[in-house]
This record gives structure tokens, C-alpha cells and sequence, in this order.
């Protein structure tokens, strides 16, 4: 079944909730740990068939911001998704004080996972949290609205990276103007956002018992094995370590490109060559990527072959798309998917090998794993995969780029 295919529905609240508090209910009688699991497992796919219409949801909402029923579909899951952490509270607390945790078929970390839901949630953040998912959606639908006139054409935030990246350094220094045109012309909108983002996260964080949004922060996050004084401790080392070799690469690369002094707009460009650009339309790097994961490993080959049979990607990027890219799952249909904007420069080989990365493991890894919370790793870990299959996939480089 394709992407375009898969079904969503519009979720009741109210008949949520019933559910929800009916599988607590059930959850909350059971004496063993048999029974407890099979309710478990009954909740968790619930749970999964409302994250499912969520995130399809949100995919399309990002693929197409100006589409007037997904927007107002957006909204909802807006705000109603805070209202959902209510009962995803009293799940952990059911969890956690279970008299036969130890024999529960549950992995410890994620005992560890609802102890950070108890830590960043409290009823009286509801509204804060409705108002912070608001801001973020319309930070992402300002930067999709971005029409940046260039030479007499229409470019987005996305597709101009080739002019900024052009061989000629006039047309790049222009290009990144006219780019950073747009931002100072809604400067104020983004400020407001900012600012309104700040002030809202403070204000949970201090209702929640923090000295401000940090310690919330890191909680958020489940960064359950280090805090914040290890990464204060590794900014320092960054900037002892990693700062002098950046600038003697950046001195390198002035040199390279036979400029004195390298400029905002000459920092994406590295050779005087010409940067790498990949050969072919997108579909080809598409089938170039198909050949590239056949050879690798027979699992890899089945993984991508699903992803381009299903559709369960969206890479070019168009007027009223958002920006950026990213990789999601779908808990229902047990696949990934890949949002991307692609635009003809190098970057789009990233997508199909970085984002390709965290797609492999979530296909390995959705249909095996009994809780959805647990589908994807923390935010950090789940570089791993990405970054593992960029290197993974060099030796395919010429594919791609040619000589």
C-alpha cells in the first residue's frame, strides 16, 4: 500500500479518553504479570493508532502547509495532544508502582523514560504546552511561505541553496542576500516567536518546580546518562579543540577557493572546482539509491525497495512545503518515512543516506517492538544510525556524483 494510500481518521477526544481510562482501569485490576501485559500490549496498540493518525497527520500537514483540511487536522492535534499526557501520566504511575515490575516483559530504560514523564508534565501546563505547539507550527508555516525573487525567478528557502552555491562567487553573494532578505523582512514575526517560545517554556518549567527551562530541557529529552555539567564540560573541549582546527580548515578552504577572506556566502563552497553535485533528476538518485542498498546487504535491499514500492517518501521540495527533513514511523502500518527538500545540490545524496539511516533502523525496528515510545532511540543515539549509514554508503559514492 502506498503512502498516498494509508488511511486517517479524524480521533474524537472524548472517545479517547474513554478508552484511555478504560485500559487504565483494567490495567490498574490486574494481580498478575501475565494479565498486565496482555492489557499493556492492548493500550499500547491504541496508543499506537492515535500516534499513527497523528503523524500522518503531521506529514501531510508538512508536505502541503497551506492544505486547508490538514491545517485545521494540525490544530487539533495541537491541542489535543497535551490533553492526551493527562493519562499518559497515570500510565507511568501504573507502571512504576506495579508490585510485579520485575516481572514485566519491559525493558528497565523505559522505566526510566516514565520517570521523565512525571518529571515534565503536570496538569497546570496544559494550556503552556497547547501555546508551545501553536508557536511551533507557525514557525514552520513562516518558513514555508518564503517566495524569494532571484534573477526574475521564484526560489524557497530550500530550492535557492543553488544559487548560493553557484560557481560564481557574485551569484552567491546575491543569492545569500536575497535569502537572508526574507528573514530580516519578517524579522519581527520571528523575534515574536522567539521570544513567546522562551517565555513559555520558562513558565512551564517554573510551575513544574525548575529554576528555569534547562533541567525541563534535558528531562524532555531523555537524556537519562549525562547531565548538564558533562556538556558544559564538552563545549569547553570544543572550544580548546575542535575551534582551531575549524579555523584552520576555514583558513585551508579560502586558500582552496582563491579567496583572502572567506564571506558568509563562500562558507558552502569548497572548491573552485565546483562543489559535488549529484548527476541525474531526483528519480534517478532514487533508483541510484535502490541499487546502492541492493548491493549492501539483502536487509538494506528489501528496506529501500519497500520504501520506493510504498512511496513512503516526499523529497522535492515545492511552494508551501516546510523546511527541513526529517525521518518519522507510522505505528499502524509498521513502516517509516522520509521528509526531505531536496534541491540539487549535494544535500539531497544526504537525504537519501542520512535520513536512510534512521529509516533502516526504524524499519528493523517498528514491527518488533511492543511499546511505541520505544520505536525510535533518544535524539543522540539516533545519530548513530544516521551518521553509521552515511559512512556506510561512500564506496557508492559514484553513483551518485559520477568521477
Amino acid at each position: 500500500m502506498k503512502f498516498s494510500e494509508f488511511t486517517y481518521e479524524h480521533l474524537d477526544y472524548e472517545q479517547m479518553k474513554q478508552n484511555y481510562v478504560r485500559y487504565l482501569q483494567e490495567l490498574g485490576s490486574c494481580n498478575d504479570p501475565v494479565s498486565f501485559m496482555k492489557v499493556f500490549d492492548e493500550l499500547n496498540q491504541f496508543r499506537g493508532h492515535v500516534s499513527s493518525m497523528q503523524t500522518i497527520c503531521s506529514i501531510r500537514h508538512t508536505i502541503n502547509t497551506a492544505d486547508e483540511y490538514y491545517d485545521k487536522e494540525n490544530e487539533y492535534w495541537d491541542t489535543t495532544m497535551p490533553l492526551f499526557q493527562m493519562y499518559e501520566v497515570e500510565m507511568a504511575k501504573l507502571l512504576l508502582n506495579c508490585p510485579f515490575r520485575d516481572e514485566l516483559d519491559i525493558p528497565e530504560a523505559y522505566f526510566l523514560t516514565l520517570e521523565n514523564t512525571l518529571k515534565s508534565f503536570s496538569p497546570k501546563i496544559i494550556e503552556d504546552l497547547q501555546e508551545e505547539n501553536r508557536l511551533a507550527t507557525e514557525y514552520g508555516k513562516l518558513k514555508s511561505s518564503a517566495e524569494i525573487e532571484f534573477d526574475k525567478e521564484v526560489y524557497n528557502l530550500a530550492s535557492i541553496a543553488v544559487k548560493m552555491n553557484d560557481d560564481d562567487r557574485d551569484v552567491r553573494k546575491r543569492a545569500t542576500q536575497a535569502y537572508l532578505r526574507f528573514f530580516e523582512e519578517n524579522e519581527d514575526r520571528f523575534d515574536e516567536i522567539y521570544d513567546r517560545l522562551v517565555k513559555v517554556r520558562d513558565t512551564m518549567a517554573r510551575k513544574l518546580g525548575y529554576e528555569n527551562f534547562i533541567p525541563l530541557g534535558y528531562i524532555r529529552m531523555n537524556r537519562l546518562d549525562y547531565n548538564q555539567q558533562m556538556v558544559e564540560n564538552y563545549r569547553r573541549q570544543v572550544l580548546k579543540d575542535i575551534v582551531p582546527l575549524s579555523v584552520e580548515l576555514r583558513q585551508r578552504q579560502a586558500r582552496r577557493i582563491g579567496v583572502e577572506r572567506l564571506e558568509c556566502f563562500d562558507l558552502n563552497y569548497n572548491f573552485k572546482s565546483g562543489n559535488p553535485k549529484p548527476h541525474g533528476n531526483l528519480d534517478e538518485l532514487v533508483q541510484a539509491a535502490l541499487q546502492m542498498y541492493t548491493e549492501m546487504s539483502a536487509e538494506t535491499g528489501e528496506f529501500f525497495r519497500m520504501m520506493v514500492d510504498q512511496e513512503l517518501f516526499d523529497l522535492p521540495t515545492r511552494p508551501n512545503k516546510e523546511m527541513g527533513g526529517y525521518c518519522t514511523g507510522i505505528y499502524d502500518y509498521k513502516v517509516p518515512f522520509i521528509f526531505a527538500n531536496s534541491n540539487g545540490t549535494a544535500g539531497d545524496v544526504d537525504t537519501l543516506t542520512h535520513e536512510a539511516g534512521h529509516a533502516f533502523q526504524a524499519y528493523c525496528t517498528i514491527p518488533k517492538v511492543r511499546i511505541p515510545d520505544l520505536c525510535f532511540p533518544t535524539m543522540e543515539a539516533a545519530e548513530i544510525d544516521s551518521m553509521s549509514m552515511e559512512f556506510f554508503a561512500h564506496p557508492w559514492s559514484h553513483l551518485f556524483f559520477g568521477e
